[in-house]
């Protein structure tokens, strides 16, 4: 059958890789797309946030499945469209309902959920704009650091961690006055968790559940975890620390009360949860729900996931996960983001990308790219390309990602030197 999937970054790259490789695919088509996805599909035109231009396409390439990769569309209801429209309610979509995709649209919601359920997280208190002085009175009886999260989507810059009291106060007032416009409405201010975090990728069909390859990113553009947020530096599967143990607990506190959360409230929900987590002291606590799969984690979960993908995304439409086996690749995973100069600032576009064909050994994944009017692949976006590679540890499998890293050259190439630090 033919498969469009929603989204243009280096995770639909890697899905699109995988989706590729099944032969249950007849036609890929990618909608955006970038310089490299149209490897694997046909690369259409499409935002995917415009729904009836989704729909078009649909229509159009005789769409049978629909993988939504970034959570935009999710938040605002794309599965909704779909499930209410005449034509496009046969067509199987990956991904949750607008109600249950709030699991990542609204940190609130979710705060209050991991609440009803019992499902270990950092305290908190949500403040909105008329309960400024509220929230600044609870920031005086909390201790450092202060964690400020603005509720609703801000493109992985809402969340602020500050030492410094006066300076977290006026933080606060910034978010409630608009700082990130609507996302900043609500503000939840969290309990600082010191530990070290990882991410668990769920399949879920409503009802049956099964866990992917667990992975852990590194957000800070700078060595040593310092500097800006970004949407991500680099990812390392299997994180050592993450053993059997941590899993079951992972699992028996965790997973089963969020599925048991959204079949409680009833909830549409058929595709991936991310859970953020971090580790403290030996005990698993939630971070975030993400209602998609993460980049760059993607990249290095797809690399050790040898399941037909389209196959395991069939199963988790028509409600038949119960029956599926993960099949992992023993082997360690890792990936190192190449990045825009400047980035996560401003940054210029158009840079000419060269090196890619002396690669070896590992896979390049492309996010912010193009092709230009002459036909040269250039730099797009913020974060340029993955560098994937495999090894028998860790430290092997970032060898050659450094390696081949350092083949690929573009105006103001920049990628952090030390992804697997802490491990």
């Amino acid at each position: 059958m033919n498969v469009l999937l929603l989204g243009n970054g280096g995770r639909e790259h890697a899905l699109a890789w995988r989706l590729a490789q099944s032969p249950l695919c007849a036609q890929l088509y990618i909608a955006p797309g970038n310089g490299g996805t149209e490897e694997f599909g046909i690369n259409l035109p499409v935002d995917p946030n415009d729904f009836e231009a989704v729909r078009r396409a649909v229509v159009d390439h005789n769409i049978r499945l629909v993988v939504c990769g970034p959570e935009e569309p999710l938040v605002r209801g794309i599965q909704n469209f779909f499930s209410t429209d005449d034509q496009l309610k046969a067509v199987y979509f990956i991904g949750p309902s607008k109600e249950a995709a709030r699991l990542e649209g609204s940190k609130a919601y979710a705060k209050a959920f991991m609440e009803e359920y019992g499902i270990p997280t950092a305290g908190y208190q949500r403040f909105t704009a008329d309960e400024m002085e509220a929230g600044e009175r609870y920031l005086e009886q909390s201790h450092a650091p202060y964690v400020l999260k603005a509720d609703g989507l801000a493109a992985g810059k809402g969340v602020i961690i500050l030492n410094d009291l006066e300076e977290s106060k006026r933080e606060l007032r910034d978010m409630l006055r608009g700082k990130f416009g609507d996302a900043g409405t609500t503000v939840v201010v969290e309990e600082f968790l010191d530990g070290i975090e990882f991410s668990v990728f769920v399949l879920t069909d409503g009802e049956s559940y099964r866990i992917l390859p667990v992975a852990k990113d590194y957000k800070r553009i700078g060595a040593g975890d310092t500097g800006l947020n970004t949407g991500g530096m680099g990812s390392v599967s299997h994180p050592p620390f993450v053993d059997a143990d941590m899993m079951r607990k992972v699992e028996q506190r965790i997973i089963q009360p969020t599925l048991k959360g959204i079949q409680a409230r009833k909830l549409d929900y058929h595709g991936f949860i991310f859970i953020g987590l971090i580790a403290v002291e030996d005990e698993p606590y939630v971070i975030e729900y993400n209602c998609r799969m993460g980049d760059p984690e993607t990249q290095s979960v797809m690399a050790r996931l040898n399941n037909d993908l389209m196959q395991l995304l069939l199963e988790t439409a028509e409600g038949g996960l119960s029956s599926a086996v993960i099949d992992m690749d023993d082997r360690q995973v890792a990936t190192v983001v190449l990045v825009s100069g400047g980035y996560p600032g401003d940054y210029e576009k158009g840079k000419e990308i060269t090196g890619l064909d002396a690669v070896q050994g590992s896979m390049v994944f492309q996010a912010g790219t193009r092709t230009d009017e002459e036909g040269r692949l250039v730099t797009d976006g913020g974060r340029v390309l993955a560098v994937t590679s495999y090894g028998d540890t860790y430290e092997d499998a970032l060898a050659k990602c450094y390696e081949n890293a350092r083949r690929i050259t573009f105006d103001g190439v920049n990628f952090r030197p030390d992804i697997g630090f802490d491990l």
